[in-house]
């Protein structure tokens, strides 16, 4: 069953999401920005939380579509992700930094620094600036406290796809996107 938010499918594959995401705005109580770089991920492949199997921490990621998937990295970052594919799957997208658009005095007062290219240059980074905690886990992203606006068509921008970051599984799948040369990407894209 489709399910179309700002344009976007999210009942398709998750590299395809992660790519389309590119260049759409998203806002947490209207505080967020433009997102400029993605991972995607499916229970198919071993770096992906659904790998093993549906848990209690993970449940969200099996759909349906269109909802939000919210995890504490390493016992310190929230962070955020895009429920894909059809309910029962297991697949989303990792939203890994946005250019900063709405709310920039609340995300500096939330990350105790005004440097604006730090401010969501990073999934935790990310989360912290918007407020995201794991209340926001399993919740429709087409209804508050999330709203996503599709991007300007055509996209201004190049999205460049490469491996990636941080996991040590996988590590050969292209499925991370972005804009290249952006200056708010958490860490510079590689092919």
């Amino acid at each position: 069953m489709d399910k179309v938010i700002a344009g976007i499918n999210f009942a398709a594959p998750s590299h395809e999401v992660a790519r389309q995401l590119i260049g759409v705005t998203v806002l947490v109580d209207g505080v967020g920005g433009r997102i400029v770089e993605t991972e995607a991920y499916d229970r198919e492949e071993p770096a992906s939380h659904c790998y093993i199997g549906r848990t209690e921490r993970n449940f969200s990621m099996f759909g349906p579509p269109g909802r939000s998937y919210v995890y504490r990295s390493h016992g310190l970052h929230w962070c955020l992700n895009f429920v894909c594919r059809e309910d029962g799957h297991g697949a989303g997208v990792l939203i890994r930094a946005l250019e900063p658009v709405a709310g920039l005095d609340l995300m500096r007062e939330r990350r105790g620094l005004d440097d604006e290219r730090l401010l969501c240059a990073g999934p935790g980074r990310l989360c912290q600036a918007l407020g995201v905690t794991r209340a926001h886990n399993n919740l429709p992203l087409d209804a508050a406290p999330f709203q996503l606006l599709p991007a300007d068509q055509p996209l201004p921008v190049t999205v460049s796809a490469g491996p990636r970051i941080g996991i040590s599984k996988a590590v050969e799948l292209p499925w991370r996107f972005g804009v290249a040369g952006s200056r708010f990407l958490s860490k510079p894209l590689r092919a």
